[in-house]
């Protein structure tokens, strides 16, 4: 994402929660995995992927899928902080950073042997509190990393932003959306590893936050006429205003329009999660189309593997789909020069890529590793 910029946490389970503190206000009750937030996550992926492929301008207000995923890694963030935070952040740290250093190995070598020197930076490949380093040649590959960055700083955060959320919760659901304002009205943010953070802190915070909200309850509490306006409102400002500065970014692509997407994401994160949380969408009957249901488990449970690595995917695609060239009956039946085609190929890659690399993310969650879930 960057030029291509603008992949969502999972539920930890283990020992039972703690009694519920009475100042807390209720919850939806916790029934294991729920497959309208499984299908939503599935959903997200198969759209960056194509995204990534196409570089379809709209797509992003068709679905958006950074805030959607960010919306569902912030609901539960706030079921796993029932239990003590430093676990919390240990068991969310574990989870991410070995399929990163995994993925981050092959990056790194293919970039050193291609010439590129790191200096001290090398860090961030260690714990991406700031966009790692990287080279012209790579670029395609790591840019993505924006995402584990950004989602990183939210997970480290969510115990203070919990407290202040829980403190007055819907005058602070409504005030995240103003340092996203602030920054791109008001001031401007570096250009530099602080300001690519700040930025994508303040356009998605929305999102994180309304997860806490759904999870606490207070979506459900709500109006409907109160939510569907503000919601509406969101929406309209969010695309208003990119179609008001695609002269200006030379697109109305929401990710090349931070303050836009802020708005759009929150609106389209809020009706989701109310929806959920009003008309207890469960997406139970998903199970009994058992092919579909397998697809979204293998989707969750090896999210990260298929974010991460989906960009390598494509970039292997090309010179796969050259070599089918020198085939004269690929060349005469096959759409070897079609976008779909490229994107069918880089599935079949991503797909290897799952069975070869998902394991790690078995490892990191404690399991026994398996080629598929």
């Amino acid at each position: 994402m960057g030029t291509h910029r603008k992949g969502g946490g999972r539920a930890v389970t283990g020992r039972p929660a703690p009694a519920a503190d009475p100042a807390r206000p209720p919850g939806p009750p916790a029934t294991g995995r729920d497959r309208y937030f499984d299908t939503l996550r599935a959903l997200a992926l198969v759209r960056v992927v194509a995204y990534h492929t196409f570089g379809w301008a709209w797509a992003g207000l068709v679905f958006p899928a950074m805030g959607i995923m960010f919306g569902l890694a912030g609901t539960l963030m706030a079921k796993s902080l029932e239990r003590p935070a430093p676990e919390v952040l240990r068991g969310r740290l574990r989870r991410l950073l070995p399929p990163f250093w995994f993925w981050g190995l092959f990056v790194v070598a293919a970039m050193l042997v291609h010439g590129w020197m790191p200096g001290w930076r090398i860090v961030y490949w260690v714990v991406p509190l700031g966009d790692p380093p990287g080279d012209a040649w790579g670029r395609q590959a790591w840019e993505i990393v924006w995402y584990l960055r950004t989602y990183l700083w939210f997970v480290l955060l969510s115990p203070p932003l919990l407290r202040v959320f829980r403190l007055a919760p819907v005058p602070v659901l409504l005030l995240s959306l103003t340092p996203a304002l602030v920054l791109n009205l008001l001031w401007t943010a570096p250009d530099d590893r602080f300001g690519g953070a700040l930025s994508d802190l303040s356009t998605y915070l929305f999102c994180w936050l309304a997860g806490f909200a759904h999870r606490d309850g207070v979506l459900e509490r709500l109006r409907p006429t109160a939510v569907i306006t503000l919601s509406l409102a969101a929406l309209g400002y969010g695309g208003w205003y990119a179609f008001a500065r695609q002269a200006a970014a030379g697109t109305y692509d929401l990710d090349e329009i931070p303050l836009a997407q802020a708005f759009w994401s929150a609106g389209a994160v809020l009706l989701l999660m109310w929806a959920k949380a009003r008309f207890r969408i469960g997406f139970a009957g998903l199970r009994r189309f058992r092919r579909l249901d397998r697809i979204v488990t293998v989707f969750n449970a090896r999210a990260v593997t298929v974010y991460l690595w989906h960009e390598i995917a494509l970039v292997l695609a090309v010179p796969l789909i050259d070599r089918l060239w020198d085939v004269p009956a690929f060349e005469r039946y096959l759409p070897l020069d079609s976008q779909w085609f490229l994107f069918g190929v880089g599935w079949v890659l991503i797909c290897v890529f799952v069975l070869l690399c998902g394991w790690v993310e078995d490892v990191a969650a404690r399991r026994r590793p398996r080629a598929l879930p």
